[in-house]
């Protein structure tokens, strides 16, 4: 049986550099994402939308941009999705911007940790927020959630899986990178990250890529994927705030999705960054749940 899809709304621009990805669950709502999911054969609890402050659009504070109502909304995330995953469900967290991954990802290493579980996530991104409140140049979190993830975030947004770092570098594995720091290069290597970037897609492909990503994924995983959906080159997706020229299509997002599918190890997800206010007629959300079928198994032939 497959399991129980429980959709968390998270609907909040807070860690983000501009307004409107706080609309982005109930656009994926407009898509049509849980009917479409129960046809492809999931029973679908559909939670709502979470509460949270409201977001100041306050100057930075000892570089850090709303840290206080950041941590109130993962928070939030958190238990939601901590809930979730204890009924047994696989949360489906849809954001909002990616700062929400701290909440989100915190909550899977914990329950990982407790069944004694490998934690793979997948990074879906075109950039690798890995920044610090050190080295980001706009203070904005949603450039931080890896770095936090890994322990090197302010204490407010760290420790919260029981360990300090929720993740270890060798957990997670990123792809589609093409926007990134001085600083987050160096902070790349000296931790030594797993980045497949678009000189890596193009050099390669997407089958070898995601054949390498996916190398280590056995039946003792819990695979999390992170997807924001400015992975996707613009001219697929352009309800994002933070575009960036250059991205995989269409196409090899969906080759990408199906071989995540094939592992049958997926246990949770995040959609995030999904901006309405930027979008064309809700084409990008459309697109997302087109890319989330395929994730959760859709594919055009019995395999």
């Amino acid at each position: 049986m497959p399991p129980i899809l429980e959709l968390i709304g998270a609907p909040t621009d807070i860690g983000a550099s501009v307004r409107g990805a706080g609309m982005g669950p109930d656009a994926l709502r407009v898509a049509d994402i849980a009917g479409t999911l129960v046809r492809l054969g999931f029973e679908v609890h559909d939670a709502g939308n979470l509460a949270g402050p409201a977001t100041p659009w306050a100057a930075p504070t000892d570089g850090l941009r709303h840290l206080e109502e950041t941590v109130a909304w993962n928070r939030a995330v958190y238990d939601a999705v901590d809930a979730a995953l204890g009924a047994g469900r696989m949360p489906l967290m849809m954001g909002g911007d990616h700062s929400l991954a701290i909440g989100s990802i915190s909550a899977v290493a914990w329950h990982a940790r407790q069944r004694r579980q490998t934690l793979r996530v997948l990074w879906l991104d075109a950039h690798t927020d890995v920044n610090t409140h050190g080295t980001s140049p706009s203070g904005n979190i949603h450039g931080m959630p890896v770095a936090c993830l890994l322990g090197h975030g302010p204490a407010a947004l760290t420790g919260w899986s029981g360990e300090r770092a929720a993740l270890t570098p060798d957990a997670i594995r990123f792809l589609g990178i093409r926007s990134v720091d001085a600083d987050e290069k160096r902070a790349i290597r000296a931790q030594g990250l797993r980045v497949f970037d678009m000189r890596h897609l193009d050099e390669h492909g997407m089958r070898n890529t995601m054949t390498e990503a996916l190398q280590d994924v056995d039946d003792d995983t819990h695979l999390h994927v992170s997807f924001d959906l400015d992975c996707l080159d613009p001219a697929d997706a352009p309800g994002v705030g933070t575009g960036v020229r250059g991205g995989p299509t269409y196409r090899e997002m969906q080759l990408c999705m199906e071989m995540i599918a094939d592992t049958g190890r997926l246990g949770s997800l995040d959609v995030v960054e999904l901006n309405p206010a930027l979008d064309v007629r809700n084409r990008t959300a459309e697109v997302a749940v087109e890319l989330i079928e395929s994730l959760l198994g859709k594919s055009t032939l019995v395999r």
